[in-house]
């Protein structure tokens, strides 16, 4: 019987998150509580990299980790964002979430429709003459930068900032029926916060196919893998699962 499950995601701000209707549904607890946390780079770090922010016309993000890291950073070097840098998101949410720290009207924004990272490539290519920076974490491939050499466009890369394990303390409760992950670094985090880790009856679900085989390579059975063609979203596969395991399906 599943009654508590650990989603390691933090806990959504709205309270039409479906992860609350599967909770009231089925009558279970789910708690939320990230393996992995950002953490930004330290100035020296970035000037490691020898890379000048102002050398470039236009910054691309691909998360709102980028947009939070990036500005925090121009701060606390004293780097100040010329009013027409240009902004190319991966989606428009991503591109809203600039206006926590610009006026978004004075900026010129541009996003891609889909969420898939190369989608914005025709729209960078339309603006060819621009100078391209892309904040990334330490945990990027070079895909994008690839891709973007692939067009003959102007770019420079430099991490901004790191995935570190959100280490559990000594006396936390680690009690779950079912344990969800999002990403390897969760599945790393699992291993170090508890080495010589035993799944017993402890159901796993993983969201995406690198973090599944990162299970599988940890040596941990994998229970519900999604996306899926029944069920495209985590919590679609989560609410079935549970439903059929406890035997309470409608």
């Amino acid at each position: 019987m599943i009654k508590k499950i650990l989603v390691s995601q933090p806990k959504p701000t709205s309270e039409k998150s479906p992860y609350f209707d599967i909770a009231r549904k089925l009558d279970v607890e789910i708690v939320f509580r990230p393996f992995i946390k950002i953490e930004a780079l330290t100035p020296v770090e970035f000037r490691q990299q020898k890379v000048s922010i102002l050398d470039h016309t236009a910054v691309v993000f691909t998360s709102r980790n980028a947009i939070d890291n990036f500005f925090k950073l121009c701060k606390e070097m004293r780097v100040a964002i010329p009013d027409d840098m240009k902004y190319f998101c991966i989606t428009e949410t991503v591109s809203l979430y600039i206006q926590k720290y610009v006026q978004y009207r004075k900026r010129k924004v541009f996003f891609g429709t889909t969420g898939k990272i190369d989608d914005i490539i025709p729209l960078m290519v339309k603006h060819k003459n621009e100078k391209y920076f892309v904040p990334q974490s330490d945990q990027h491939t070079d895909d994008f930068a690839n891709m973007l050499d692939a067009k003959k466009l102007n770019h420079s890369e430099a991490v901004m900032f790191r995935t570190v394990s959100n280490d559990f303390a000594k006396d936390e409760p680690f009690d779950y029926d079912m344990l969800i992950f999002f990403s390897p670094s969760g599945i790393s985090s699992l291993m170090k916060n508890f080495p010589g880790y035993q799944q017993g009856d402890t159901a796993i679900g993983t969201f995406g196919p690198t973090t599944a085989k990162a299970a599988k390579d940890a040596g941990l059975r994998v229970d519900l893998e999604a996306p899926s063609p029944q069920f495209p979203s985590i919590t679609a596969a989560l609410q079935d699962y549970v439903a059929r395991h406890n035997g309470t399906e409608d």
